[in-house]
């Protein structure tokens, strides 16, 4: 297998197999999507692609490699990154292109957005300027705290999404009047199931090309002379298409708020499932964790919450709205490669 990650071919092959595992995930998650309705469907995705997210930052950190105690801190942090700046401002571009202005329910997205900036400050900031220990790291007991609070808001955040105001999460009636899926017949309950297996099947695929890739990366790393945390990126970037391939083509089809669910819904699950899940497995096995960012990366993320929340704040969104979001997306990028 070693010497196969070595040739081109076999990457190349690797890569579109990816690719492959994308689209069918996306489908099928929109078959089941459309039976289950909003913000369920979206809710599966986010919720699916995060718990096996877990399953490889787990694995990596397992191993003991040399950084391993960074993965999580920079898979987490990639991932808010990604999604308030790359795949929003990218579905908010491209429906823009073709719809000018589309609109969304704030009350739904700023509530996300709230729990999600409380979420990011809580496990990325708090190690930073507690004073308990040196350096970005949380005591056990810290950690064991932090990693139950991020799990008990999460929680508080589905029952409002799905309970207490899943009318929230719904499309305002003047989309769902031009949205054909609302007026589409629901699949059967044997191909919502069948869909469901495929999903999970295509799922397991993406993170596990991901992890096959992720050599092939590394060495590209290297030899660019790049930071090692651009394999983080790299490998979040590979594990969070399924649900940025769905959100834009959502967006496309004028359909923000399925986009925004999703977007948001990610990036809660990746904080809210990710960090109690690692949190215990460091404490259980001693296992070292580092969680603090540089001041370079808090700088950027709080920027990203700050103009995420002048895009949500209104309901309706432009496309320079989305050309601001993924401009703060291409600076993180290029402070990653040149801090």
């Amino acid at each position: 297998m070693t010497n196969l990650l070595s040739q081109t071919w076999f990457i190349a092959l690797m890569s579109v197999t990816l690719i492959g595992a994308v689209l069918s995930a996306v489908h099928h998650a929109e078959v089941i999507a459309h039976k289950t309705g909003e913000p369920f469907g979206t809710l599966i995705l986010s919720i699916s692609v995060t718990i096996i997210e877990v399953s490889l930052i787990i694995s990596m950190m397992l191993t003991g490699h040399e950084g391993s105690e960074f993965i999580a801190r920079d898979a987490v942090f990639a991932t808010v990154m990604i999604v308030i700046n790359g795949v929003i401002g990218l579905c908010i571009f491209m429906g823009g292109l073709t719809h000018h202005e589309m609109t969304f329910r704030n009350e739904g997205t700023n509530s996300a957005l709230a729990v999600l900036t409380a979420l990011a400050t809580f496990i990325l900031v708090m190690p930073i300027v507690t004073v308990s220990t040196p350096g970005p790291d949380f005591t056990k007991s810290q950690l064991a705290f932090a990693g139950i609070a991020s799990f008990a808001l999460y929680i508080a955040f589905l029952f409002f999404q799905t309970v207490s105001h899943r009318d929230y999460y719904l499309p305002k009636r003047v989309d769902k009047k031009t949205d054909s899926n609302v007026h589409a017949p629901k699949p059967s309950g044997l191909k919502t199931a069948v869909s469901g297996a495929l999903l999970l099947l295509s799922l397991i695929t993406v993170v596990g090309l991901a992890e096959l890739l992720s050599p092939a990366i590394e060495r590209g790393v290297a030899a660019a002379g790049a930071p090692k945390t651009i394999v983080g990126i790299a490998i979040a970037l590979l594990v969070l298409m399924p649900e940025g391939f769905a959100a834009v083509r959502a967006a496309k089809a004028n359909r923000l708020q399925s986009s925004l669910n999703l977007a948001l819904g990610s990036a809660l699950a990746s904080i809210g499932l990710t960090i109690p899940t690692v949190a215990a497995i460091a404490i259980f096995f001693n296992l070292p964790l580092s969680l603090g960012i540089s001041d370079l990366n808090m700088t950027l993320m709080y920027l990203s919450f700050f103009i995420g929340a002048l895009t949500l704040a209104i309901g309706r969104t432009t496309l320079l709205q989305g050309v601001v979001h993924i401009i703060i997306f291409l600076e993180y990028l290029f402070l990653s490669l040149v801090p």
